[in-house]
């Protein structure tokens, strides 16, 4: 299942955040949820990868952010072991990016058999 629209304006920098979450148990909804939070200053964006739970749980990330736009490419992944705590949003990683690419990027968060993954689009002028 998509959740499909979500469009923010990332302040002066002109960028865009276009966005698609999905969860292996529905949209999102459920104990495990993942987000990617985007954030434009000084000519940089910021992607963070966050989880929230609504019980404490533990396990593993991936969090992979692909340039999509221009000439050449690039890939950066992060991953490990995550806990996160209720009510307690956990930043698990985050890349500062150039503020005038397009990317690509994907978060998966793994817990006790439950996958839940979140991916986003970021970049352009509006």
């Amino acid at each position: 299942m998509f959740r499909i629209g979500r469009y923010v304006a990332l302040g002066a920098a002109g960028f865009t955040l276009a966005g698609a979450a999905f969860a292996s148990a529905g949209m999102n909804a459920g104990p495990l949820r993942c987000e990617i939070r985007a954030a434009a200053s000084g000519g940089m964006v910021s992607l963070a990868a966050v989880a929230e739970s609504d019980a404490a749980l533990g396990g593993t990330y991936r969090f992979t952010i692909q340039s999509v736009a221009g000439q050449g490419g690039s890939t950066i992944r992060q991953g490990g072991a995550f806990s996160v705590s209720p009510g307690a949003p956990a930043e698990l990683g985050r890349v500062m990016l150039g503020a005038g690419g397009v990317y690509d990027a994907r978060l998966e968060l793994s817990s006790s058999g439950t996958t839940v993954r979140c991916a986003e689009q970021v970049g352009g002028a509006l």
